[in-house]
């Protein structure tokens, strides 16, 4: 059966996902307002890299939250990617601002450095095997805490996690050719027990 996976679409990386998904056999809702959310049956979620603060305010702005927070927190499986680890996370060590705060994780802003620091790099990714990474202005995990599970580390800083319904890389999935942090994303949906 085909999964509907929506993809927040207003800001940032979404059209990547988007292709990457569409590989895979999905239907993808581009989610830019409140009735894209409640107008369709959603299997899945994604929230783009982007700017997190920009991101935070225009799901403010449009009357995204709260529907989006529920929904998350009712168990709809997400990957959030970068911007979108930093909108899941409960704590931003060097921001004042708290967004979705749906995942037992504390990250760090910018963590990597500047656009200039961006990087590539293949590593390991718990049940999947070595992958392609793209950091670009990346956040990592400093702090996890119960219920999440390390996915993928470099330089002993967190990159990837999980917890029940959720899924946060700080790279960026999309932008390689590789499908399978995706695939791993839909296994989820199809087993929320994985």
């Amino acid at each position: 059966m085909t999964k509907n996976i929506g993809v927040l679409a207003i800001q940032g990386g979404f059209a990547e996902h988007i292709a990457m998904l569409e590989k895979l056999g999905v239907h993808c809702i581009e989610i830019r307002k409140k009735s894209d959310l409640i107008s369709y049956h959603l299997d899945g979620l994604v929230l783009p890299g982007g700017e997190s603060t920009v991101i935070g305010k225009l799901l403010r702005e449009l009357d995204l939250f709260e529907k989006l927070k529920e929904m998350i927190g009712g168990g709809l499986p997400v990957l959030g990617t970068c911007a979108g680890m930093i909108l899941l996370s409960k704590n931003i060590v060097n921001d004042t601002h708290i967004h979705l705060g749906a995942m037992n994780i504390s990250v760090m802003r910018n963590a990597f450095g500047k656009q200039s620091g961006s990087f590539f790099i293949e590593g390991e990714f718990k049940g999947i095997g070595k992958i392609p990474m793209t950091f670009i202005r990346a956040p990592y995990i400093e702090k996890i805490w119960e219920d999440v599970d390390v996915l993928a580390k470099i330089d002993n800083h967190i990159v990837a996690a999980k917890q029940r319904n959720i899924i946060v890389t700080s790279f960026h999935p999309e932008l390689a050719s590789d499908l399978r942090v995706h695939e791993y994303f839909i296994d989820l949906i199809e087993d929320p027990k994985l």
